[in-house]
């Protein structure tokens, strides 16, 4: 065997390795996973609606009854009426400063 042959041999063992490697590393990061959020989710929703409505139980300017709190992954909806401007953008800062809140989506109205 020649050494042109026998450097070629090894040369051609190594590119198929380099680019097996590389296709498993690729696959590997293809795999998927159940993400553990997604299944606890209906659950810290509903522990994030309990905190969003405790908190806004504090704000005596706001009559919790008539305020409605929908979480959906993190996102919190608040709906119903109000008497005024501030108190629409009172419930928002309120909701915002709850821990898991993603974002508040502020559908209060004035009475």
């Amino acid at each position: 065997m020649t050494r042109f042959n026998q450097q070629h041999r090894i040369a051609s063992a190594l590119l198929a390795t380099l680019l097996v490697t590389q296709l498993m590393g690729q696959l590997a990061g293809c795999a998927v996973t159940e993400s553990p959020s997604v299944a606890a989710s209906p659950v810290d929703d509903a522990a994030i609606t309990a905190s969003v409505k405790a908190a806004l139980a504090g704000d005596p300017a706001l009559k919790v009854s008539e305020l409605g709190v929908e979480t959906a992954q993190g996102v919190v909806r608040l709906s119903g009426f109000v008497s005024s401007a501030d108190s629409v953008a009172a419930a928002a800062s309120v909701a915002r400063t709850v821990q898991g809140v993603k974002s508040v989506r502020n559908d209060l109205r004035l009475k």
